[in-house]
Order: C-alpha cells, then sequence, then structure tokens
C-alpha cells in the first residue's frame, strides 16, 4: 500500500478549506479597528498577520506550536529539541512577510507537572529565541488531565516592519530568481506521516532523526532584508511543502519552477522507500532537503548568494500559474491556481 497524507490522517485539501472557513468568521472582526490603532492590514493567507501601528510601521503577528513532534520527544525522553522548533516555526514565518521577529509568548499543556519536561522545553525555547533574537516575554502553563495525553506546546510571535518594505508576493515578477537555503531534515511538519511510517516499531535512530531540530532561518534572512538586494517574495516550507507557495503566486499571477533543490536527508529516502509514497505526495507534505525560498530579480541573483551563505538558485519564476517540482528522475505538478 503507497502511503499519502491523507491516509495517515491528515488532508491537506481539507485542511485548506477549514483554513478559508476559519479566514471568512476572523476577517469579519477586522472592521472593529478601522479608522483606529491597530488598523488591519489585508494581506490574508500570507505567513503572518499585520496591523498598522503607525509613524510608518507595521505589527507582524503569528501562532504555531510544533505538532506531533511532541509524540516522538515523548518516546525518547528528550524535550529540548521541540523548544527550539516551537520558535522556529513561528519566527521563520514571521519573517516571510519582510518583519524582524522581537518577542513571543509560550503555551505548553501537560497532562501532569512533569519538571524534566518542562525544564527540557524551556531551555530549548530560550536557544531558539537566542538564536533569533527575540525575547521570551510571557507564557502559560497549563495542566490539564482530562484534555491532554502527554503533552502539546506552541507560541504566538510579533514582529515589526515598515510598511513601506513589507514583503507579501505582489512585487514578484516573470524571470526572478527563487534562491533557496537548506534545511535540516523533517523540521515540524509531516510527522504524522513520518510516524506512522517509520515507528511501527521503534528505532531510536531514526526517532532522533525525526527530532533534530528546525533549522532558524532569522539571521540570513534578516542580512539580506537589510541589503540592497530587492527581495519580491519569501515561503517557509512547512506544512503543504511546495504548495505553500501559492500563497504568494497567486497575489502577482505567477508560476514557480524549482530545478535544482537540494538534495533530501536520509529520513526522506527512508519514509520514501518504507511507505512506498510517490514523488508527487512527498513534495507535497514534506520539504525534501530545502526549508526556506527567497525570489528576487535576477540582477540581484549573485549578490544574494554572496550575502547568504550556503544558499543556491534553486529555480526561476514562470508565467505559468503553477509550481512544478523537477527532480533528476521526473518532473512534477505541485499545485495549481
Amino acid at each position: 500500500m503507497s502511503f499519502t497524507y491523507a491516509k495517515a490522517g491528515v488532508d491537506i485539501r481539507k485542511v485548506k478549506k477549514i483554513h478559508g472557513d476559519i479566514d471568512k468568521i476572523a476577517s469579519e472582526t477586522f472592521s472593529t479597528r478601522k479608522g483606529r490603532f491597530g488598523k488591519v492590514l489585508d494581506i490574508r493567507g500570507h505567513y503572518a498577520g499585520l496591523i498598522d501601528i503607525g509613524k510608518g510601521q507595521a505589527l507582524a503577528l503569528h501562532s504555531d506550536g510544533v505538532g506531533t513532534k511532541v509524540l516522538v520527544a515523548l518516546m525518547l525522553g528528550e524535550y529540548e529539541g521541540v523548544g527550539i522548533d516551537c520558535v522556529a516555526m513561528n519566527v521563520n514565518d514571521i519573517i516571510c512577510v519582510g518583519a524582524e521577529p522581537v518577542a513571543l509568548v509560550d503555551y505548553l499543556a501537560l497532562e501532569k507537572p512533569n519538571e524534566r519536561l518542562i525544564e527540557g522545553v524551556m531551555k530549548g525555547l530560550r536557544r531558539g529565541a537566542l538564536e533569533s533574537g527575540v525575547a521570551i516575554v510571557s507564557g502559560e502553563t497549563a495542566i490539564m488531565p482530562d484534555v491532554i495525553e502527554g503533552f502539546d506546546l506552541s507560541a504566538t510571535s510579533i514582529g515589526v516592519v515598515r510598511k513601506d518594505r513589507i514583503v507579501d508576493g505582489t512585487r514578484i515578477e516573470v524571470g526572478d530568481s527563487i534562491i533557496g537555503l537548506s534545511s535540516t531534515g523533517i523540521h515540524s511538519n509531516g510527522l504524522t506521516l513520518a510516524r506512522r511510517v517509520l515507528l511501527k516499531k521503534f528505532s531510536r535512530h531514526v526517532a532522533e532523526m525525526l527530532l533534530t531540530p528546525t533549522r532558524i532561518y532569522v539571521k540570513p534572512i534578516m542580512e539580506l532584508l537589510r541589503s540592497r538586494v530587492h527581495v519580491h517574495g519569501m515561503a517557509h516550507i512547512t506544512g503543504g511543502a511546495y504548495s505553500k507557495l501559492k500563497r504568494i503566486g497567486t497575489r502577482a499571477n505567477v508560476g514557480f519552477y524549482l530545478d535544482d533543490l537540494f538534495q533530501p536527508q536520509e529520513i526522506f529516502k527512508l519514509i520514501q522507500r518504507q511507505g512506498k509514497v510517490t514523488d508527487r505526495e512527498m513534495y507535497r507534505t514534506f520539504n525534501m532537503g530545502t526549508g526556506f525560498l527567497m525570489v528576487v530579480p535576477r540582477a540581484d541573483e549573485r549578490k544574494t548568494l554572496t550575502i547568504i551563505k550556503g544558499s543556491q538558485v534553486v529555480g526561476r519564476v514562470t508565467n505559468d500559474r503553477r509550481v512544478i517540482v523537477e527532480t533528476a528522475s521526473t518532473k512534477l505538478e505541485i499545485e495549481r491556481w
């Protein structure tokens, strides 16, 4: 049997519909701030929400967690990594709109008090915060034995950006270069499928690969944003993988052709082999070795590669409104709009 994310219990199409339904209801609250401090800047469907805070500045807000990666942490009894993940999943999305991450508040829900778990998570949150330059200004720890089995971890982050420096994807042009940064592995997405495929029988080595913390991209991206490079769009490759490019592609009415992505790490090869997962499903579920994408003018390509060490050109922007991933063996249509 060929495994898919939907068969594992996460149907991306249904999730996207749910997101749309939620957005429709939530957007009805925008009018509460119209003409007042905190007016909503409507870039719905992007990686973070934005509100106007005056003097040409906007505040970016985002909430995220680490998903079922907490179950792998519980299996190993190692918790620091998911603390790093929690910060990474928030700040990596905040920077996609051009904002500098500033602060974060965490939410840790537990089945029962566990000092070792709490200490590990907090050490990880601290490491992630120091790496990304954010302050953990508050948080909540809840003990809910009737609701939680084990623990859950999430956070809300804020960032700041000049309104004239917001990166929303509307400036993307056909012919722009797509620059990629490698991932550290599976990060914090697709774990439901990965666990079903790989952990039917516990393997510490495999579990440790799954627990590798998400890479934090804040420092190189902030350096790029402070340079003279014109950044037209950015994408953090998380749940839904390369289908996420639709978020910025629809704003400029363009498509993306990816033909030189980083090589997938061994963990992805294991998942595909063990689960008999198709190439398309892999590139619609996992980052497959490339965790972050930047869209810049062709003229700024060399400058970008110089500023961000270890980056590489992974594709180009097209006038064909879809995402195509070309590998050594096949060409895949990941998403169209």
